[in-house]
């Protein structure tokens, strides 16, 4: 007989589970300052003051710091309805946390002559100023501050209240602006909604003879006025965009002459130039960006926002608490510890 061999009996093992190490966490306190600060100043004043400051002691510190406050971006979405914070208050809080080193500052569909006034005499290094559709800021207003705004170098008005007059001192008064943004498409693409009769802004005046609240009154001066008052002051510019203005081929010589140093001219929605005569020739051959009438708007950041919302003066519709940067719960929260929205208002309150 042949040699018996030893049955093996076989048993069958799972495959062990392959073990998926723990996603590893960060702790966004271990990120060196330098790398928070330039994550933190991305963010608009609102958004810091509301909610990043007070995520933790390490940037609250951070938000307290001077330097994060050299520029202001107020920047919103105008949706007051859910705005439970004073836009103007927040606006004079952060401009006192800069200690007068701002140098950048953009005011979005609130703020007056006040205001305008508090930031510049707060602030005397102000290089660049923006203001959109500030209806409550006046054409006095602004050239009442011009003065202080000595070391301005790019200045953008959209949709605001102007006159030839406080252009005119806005020029005089900065001898360093290089840029100059002055839009009004609410009145030249869309119209002024909710204004029935005025479905342009030919019936509106700039003049300093008109309301000086910016209201509408007779045109007395015609449409090169704005153009007139940039190519008599303002022969320093290099960059220049007139988005929706009246001027003629008047107006555009008159800046071409005066203005040697134009680099680049948006002259979109401008329907009353005529450049298929020998200016539009020298507009080609002398300015290296050129921005046409009839050229596209797809890149132009106010083409879908018309006025939908008229002409809105919050401090009159809008009642908020006026004594910001105390909060609706009675700390003074630039100097407390405490992690406090002083912005909300709580639902208690409301009834």
């Amino acid at each position: 007989m042949g040699k018996k061999r030893n049955k093996k009996t076989l048993v069958w093992r799972p495959k062990p589970k392959s073990r998926t190490p723990p996603a590893e966490t960060r702790n966004w306190l271990d990120l060196p300052r330098d790398v928070t600060v330039s994550i933190l100043s991305r963010l608009r004043a609102v958004e810091i003051l509301e909610s990043a400051q007070m995520v933790c002691m390490a940037w609250r510190i951070i938000c307290k710091d001077p330097l994060m406050w050299r520029t202001i971006d107020m920047a919103n979405d105008a949706d007051y309805d859910d705005m439970f914070y004073n836009l103007d208050a927040m606006c004079r809080h952060a401009v006192d946390r800069s200690c007068g080193g701002l140098v950048d500052i953009n005011i979005e569909h609130f703020g007056d002559d006040d205001l305008l006034k508090y930031i510049t005499d707060s602030c005397g290094g102000i290089r660049r100023l923006r203001l959109v559709s500030c209806y409550s800021i006046s054409r006095v207003g602004l050239g009442k501050v011009a003065s202080k705004l000595t070391l301005l170098e790019e200045l953008e008005i959209y949709v605001c209240n102007l006159s030839r007059t406080s252009l005119e001192m806005v020029g005089r008064s900065c001898p360093l602006l290089k840029s100059f943004k002055l839009n009004r498409p609410e009145f030249s693409v869309y119209g002024i909604s909710g204004f029935g009769a005025y479905d342009g802004f030919d019936d509106w005046n700039d003049d300093e003879n008109g309301d000086e609240n910016g209201g509408p009154v007779i045109d007395s001066f015609g449409k090169d006025d704005e153009a007139l008052a940039i190519a008599g002051t303002m022969n320093g510019l290099h960059h220049l965009q007139l988005f929706g203005n009246r001027l003629t081929n008047d107006g555009l010589s008159k800046i071409l002459d005066c203005c040697p140093h134009l680099e680049s001219l948006d002259l979109r929605h401008c329907f009353n130039l005529d450049l298929k005569v020998a200016l539009g020739k020298r507009c080609a051959e002398r300015i290296k960006q050129l921005r046409l009438p009839n050229d596209s708007i797809d890149d132009y950041e106010f083409r879908t926002a018309p006025c939908d919302y008229g002409f809105y003066n919050d401090s009159e519709d809008f009642d908020c608490d006026d004594d910001y940067p105390y909060d609706f719960n009675g700390y003074y929260s630039d100097d407390s510890d405490f992690y406090d929205d002083f912005t909300k208002i709580r639902f208690s309150d409301l009834f």
